[in-house]
């Protein structure tokens, strides 16, 4: 499957691959900048060159049959807010009974320009104890690069500052769209 990935992703679109971070079992990407429905398509990608697996979150709503087999097998996780434990506390559950899962999340939680960001990333990454994994992607230079991880320290406001700092560098498919 990875030289399928490796074809696709290199070979036939043209994209690059840009990693120097160790390999983590357990880890929140924050990924970003999310602007175009196809960041899902060349993150996927991206994450098969680097010969892992990854998961998502969506809305519940979108699990119906046919498209509920899909995105579970491209690693959707639905996710019901209707529950009465919070959604940090069902996935830092979710990361102490794995042994692997490295779940992506967009931290703009939007495809238009967002620069109050989702705080969820952050808690459930300190609340599991895992790192974060800073994944940006580059439209112009067709890269996506994970050149950057970061510990949560629980202070949020200094952590976010170095976060959206490493973010500045990449631009979206709709540079427009994205906000720090």
């Amino acid at each position: 499957m990875n030289a399928l990935y490796r074809f696709i992703y290199l070979r036939l679109l043209g994209w690059k691959a840009r990693v120097e971070v160790s390999g983590y079992d357990k880890c929140v990407i924050c990924a970003a900048p999310h602007t175009s429905n196809w960041d899902l398509l060349f993150g996927k990608l991206f994450y098969g060159v680097v010969g892992r697996k990854v998961h998502f979150l969506m809305k519940k709503e979108w699990f119906f049959f046919p498209l509920g087999y899909l995105f579970k097998a491209l690693g959707g996780i639905p996710v019901d807010r209707g529950r009465n434990m919070s959604l940090t506390d069902q996935l830092a559950e979710r990361f102490a009974r794995s042994r692997t899962l490295h779940l992506a999340i967009t931290p703009e939680a939007t495809r238009k320009a967002n620069a109050e960001w989702k705080r969820g990333f952050y808690y459930i990454a300190l609340k599991a104890q895992v790192p974060i994994l800073l994944i940006g992607i580059d439209y112009p230079t067709k890269t996506i690069a994970c050149t950057q991880s970061i510990m949560p320290s629980g202070d949020y406001d200094r952590d976010i500052r170095l976060i959206k700092q490493y973010f500045t560098r990449f631009r979206g498919k709709k540079p427009e769209n994205f906000a720090i």
